[in-house]
């Protein structure tokens, strides 16, 4: 999927996760747990860094739903600086690793969200279905609760 479908689909993906989330899927054994809170938090990071107001107070999964109720409540204004960093072949941002372009941090949360969506389907189609919890992931090796 292009750049403008992940974008399009940006609102659509959170919810998915969300609504998975909410369900009860049980995330931990996947990187999820860890990654998606940090994932939230770049991207408001790279949307401040285009003039939105994220303020984030909650840790772990929570963040999600607490990202997404400052979206919904700023949706427009929030759609408006995405098109313009999407649109913007020079800003740079600072990160840890040096300075990134604004745009491509922007793009790989949005391609994240999208893939976290269609993992999150999967893992509800497999619960669905009564397939045992897989601990299988090369980030949990040897994390295995041992009997």
């Amino acid at each position: 999927m292009e750049v403008p479908g992940y974008y399009q689909q940006f609102e659509r993906n959170v919810e998915i996760t969300l609504d998975a989330l909410r369900a009860g899927l049980d995330v931990r054994t996947t990187p999820l747990e860890v990654s998606l809170p940090l994932e939230v938090y770049v991207l408001c990071e790279v949307l401040n860094a285009g003039g939105a107001q994220y303020r984030l107070t909650t840790d772990g999964l929570a963040r999600l739903a607490e990202f997404e109720q400052q979206y919904m409540q700023h949706e427009s204004e929030t759609e408006a600086i995405m098109r313009r960093i999407l649109e913007d072949k020079k800003s740079f941002m600072r990160t840890p690793e040096g300075r990134v372009l604004t745009k491509e941090m922007l793009i790989r949360r949005l391609e994240y969200f999208n893939e976290t969506a269609r993992l999150v389907n999967v893992m509800r189609t497999q619960q669905a279905l009564g397939s045992p919890v897989q601990y299988k992931h090369p980030h949990l090796q040897g994390l295995a609760v041992k009997k």
